[in-house]
Formats: structure tokens, C-alpha cells, sequence
């Protein structure tokens, strides 16, 4: 009897530590994306940043015949401790620099989640396996997806951003994807298919 009390405390205890890292994933969605202030245009949060990059990583690790699952993962969890630390630009990395790891060991204390985000943030440092290269490709991806909306829109700027974001990618899939968004118009989706005469008619 007693032991099975203890377990279920134990259990509860676990319960609540997921609630709370549940409502500390929703930080996410109040948590901005700093460089945009630089930028002058654009914004975003980092759980908008962080669900297309994991979209992105899906499609890299398809196209490189990668782990699917892992690489989708590693995008999805990549900026979580964030919810604590806020979002660092480059010119804050330059003054500025965040303590991840005790920020994931806070974060997931208790919850069971430990040793695979810690693992997940571990793998995304040491950039050695292919999935945590597509990673961050798949992260600068969503970038030059940005940057190239707000060059359509006109802000000169984010060409100078954008020919830098481009250097930063590693894996021939990723500079593949690349190539293709800087040569697409972000309203091509839309706005030219798959009837064009759609706007004209209307119905």
C-alpha cells in the first residue's frame, strides 16, 4: 500500500512538472525574434520560428534521405530554452551570451524529458551528425524565407541579410532550397496558381 502510494505521488509529481513545461512551451509564442528590430521591417516569435523550421527540417531530411523524424525533432526543440533566456540577435551575441544547457536542466527537472532534449540540444552543438547540420540549415532556411518576403515588400536591407544567411549553410540540400526561395516570389503560392485567370474572373 504504501508503495503504491508513493508511485502515485510519484506520478503526480511528474504530471504537474509536464503541465508546467507545457505552459512554459506556450513562452514561446510571447518570446519575440529580436533582429527584426534591426531589420526595421518584419516579425515574428520564436514558436512561429520554430514550427516552419521544423516544417523546413522535414522537407531537408526527406531531400537528403535523412532521419526524418530526429532531424524534425532537433528543429522543433531547437530554440525552446529561449522561453527562459529570450532571444539573442547577432549583435546581442556579440555582448550577450545565454547559458542553454542550465536553462534545458531547469526547464525539464522533473519531467522525464531531461535526458532527450539535453541529448537534442547536445547533438545540435556538436553539428556532427547529418540531422543536426540539416538543422540548422532548416533554422537559416526559415531566415531567408523571411528575409526574402521583406525584399519583395522593398526593404533593401534584407538583401545585405540575406547574402549572409546564404554563406551560413552547410549541406548541399540546404544551399539547394536556398537557390530556389532567393529565385521565387513569396506570393508565387498564391498569387500565380493554380489558375491565374482566378483573378480575373473572380468565381
Amino acid at each position: 500500500m504504501n508503495i503504491s502510494n508513493s508511485n502515485c505521488s510519484e506520478t503526480e509529481r511528474r504530471l504537474k512538472r509536464l503541465a508546467d513545461f507545457l505552459f512554459e512551451a506556450g513562452m514561446l509564442r510571447k518570446t519575440p525574434r529580436t533582429g527584426y528590430q534591426f531589420l526595421g521591417t518584419g516579425r515574428e516569435n520564436v514558436a512561429e520560428h520554430s514550427f516552419r523550421t521544423a516544417v523546413i527540417g522535414y522537407v531537408l531530411a526527406k531531400e537528403a534521405g535523412a532521419d526524418i523524424a530526429r532531424t524534425t525533432l532537433l528543429c522543433l526543440f531547437h530554440d525552446f530554452a529561449e522561453a527562459r533566456t529570450g532571444d539573442f540577435n547577432y549583435v546581442n551575441r556579440i555582448y550577450n551570451q545565454a547559458d542553454v544547457q542550465t536553462a534545458l536542466e531547469h526547464a525539464t527537472c522533473g519531467t522525464g524529458l531531461s535526458d532527450a532534449l539535453t541529448g537534442m540540444w547536445e547533438e545540435l552543438e556538436a553539428e556532427a551528425s547529418l540531422e543536426s547540420k540539416l538543422a540548422h540549415d532548416a533554422d537559416q532556411l526559415d531566415l531567408i524565407l523571411n528575409l526574402k518576403e521583406e525584399l519583395d515588400l522593398g526593404n533593401k536591407y534584407a538583401g545585405k541579410w540575406l547574402e549572409n544567411s546564404l554563406k551560413r549553410l552547410t549541406t548541399k540540400e540546404g544551399a539547394a532550397l536556398a537557390q530556389a526561395i532567393v529565385e521565387t516570389d513569396h506570393t508565387n503560392w498564391w498569387f500565380s496558381g493554380p489558375d491565374k485567370n482566378w483573378w480575373i474572373r473572380g468565381k
